[in-house]
């Protein structure tokens, strides 16, 4: 018999929380909450990155309340199985990733199996189950760090990935959590297109993609969602903002190392009209990004098209998910740091797709409720990243 269990997917970058813990917190935690509550999802898998924030040896403390408070709340009761992992170990240095994963079932979801990676069997799950710390000898989750030759000319940092495996009424899927490179400097990404960051991702990816393909354990539909760094082609969208402007490059006195970019209008005074340095990207008509949905800027976030032999995505109708102002009254404002774009996302493998119940566009009813692919609290302050959804029906052959 034909099944369908309604699933929610979220990826939160949540460093910024870590560094201004107080109202910022608890209104995430509310938009989180009001999100279970308008989908009723059997089934949840959120899925952090940067836990602990830019700080996190002082902030260590302050994730492990944050989780502990998700998974003990009013909100959440309902969800009788709980599993937490949660990378915290930064002394680690070859090994810490600063992810954490939770997952939550649904007291009316039966023929729930999580793999072992070690025995590679199933095994039932029950109660909650919290797993703080190095994650070593954890059995039930693989987590890796990207080796250092990944980028000999960048700073290593605590990127990687992490996944564990389910079973939901005979249907094997993969959950996988990534944190992939980002753009060190704002002027590097302008050099070429794609950018030599756009490149380091690509690899990344490929390498997360055939980890969890090899022949180590039989090969399952998977789900990946993080922070993919994705950002918009640089150099063209840079071309296609100054058409109408007069461009200049100012270099550095002492090398020839190019130390600001300034795009003035024609007229109007000379006014600037975009100005970028290595940390800061400063566009006059910043609301293009979000009328619409910064729809008419999806032509330049070209980097998942580079996977699309193995995965897909639903259509993005939300704006750039980063970088949002972190000041409480600005919610929907973006910094004047890097150029917004679409880092956040969830990204389906062709043979989990085929599981996915009802398209958004379809008006049969067969059982299953829409695709729903959005942001989690657009009009609230949410730290520098929305947190970023997709909710499914997943079709399964149930008893």
């Amino acid at each position: 018999m034909e099944t369908f269990t309604d699933v929610l997917l979220v990826t939160a970058n949540v460093g910024s929380l870590f560094d201004n813990v107080g109202d910022i917190q608890h209104d995430w935690l509310q938009e989180l909450y009001k999100t279970v509550q308008s989908h009723k999802p059997q089934f949840i898998a959120l899925h952090f990155q940067e836990v602990g924030g830019k700080d996190y040896m002082v902030n260590m403390g302050h994730a492990e309340n944050f989780f502990w408070k998700i998974e003990s709340s009013e909100e959440m009761k309902d969800f009788d199985r709980v599993c937490i992992y949660v990378d915290n170990n930064f002394q680690a240095e070859d090994s810490f990733t600063a992810l954490g994963s939770m997952y939550f079932i649904h007291n009316t979801l039966n023929d729930i199996y999580q793999y072992d990676f070690h025995d590679k069997d199933y095994k039932a799950v029950s109660g909650h189950s919290k797993h703080v710390a190095s994650l070593n000898g954890i059995t039930t989750v693989e987590k890796e760090k990207f080796p250092k030759n990944f980028w000999p000319d960048f700073k290593w940092s605590r990127k990687g990935f992490m996944r564990t495996r389910w079973i939901v009424h005979n249907q094997a899927l993969d959950l996988v959590n990534v944190h992939l490179f980002h753009d060190a400097s704002n002027l590097i990404a302008c050099n070429s297109s794609p950018s030599i960051y756009s490149a380091n991702r690509k690899n990344a990816l490929r390498y997360v993609i055939s980890r969890i393909s090899d022949a180590r354990h039989p090969p399952a539909p998977f789900f990946l969602f993080g922070d993919f760094n994705f950002r918009l082609d640089a150099l063209s969208l840079v071309q296609h903002l100054s058409t109408s402007a007069d461009v200049q490059t100012v270099r550095k006195d002492s090398s020839d190392e190019v130390e600001r970019i300034i795009c003035e209008e024609k007229d109007n005074d000379h006014q600037v009209l975009l100005h970028i340095e290595e940390k800061l990207f400063a566009y006059l008509h910043q609301a293009v990004f979000r009328e619409n949905n910064g729809r008419a800027l999806l032509k330049y976030d070209k980097e998942v098209s580079a996977f699309y032999d193995v995965i897909q995505e639903e259509s993005i109708h939300f704006p750039p998910s980063y970088p949002y102002s972190e000041e409480y009254s600005q919610p929907t404002q973006y910094m004047n740091t890097r150029c917004p774009a679409w880092c956040d996302r969830v990204l389906v493998s062709h043979t989990a797709q085929k599981f996915i119940g009802k398209r958004a566009d379809d008006d049969d009813d067969d059982g299953g409720k829409k695709i729903v692919y959005n942001t989690v609290g657009p009009n609230v302050c949410m730290g520098d990243h929305k947190p970023v959804f997709l909710f499914f029906s997943l079709k399964t052959n149930g008893h």
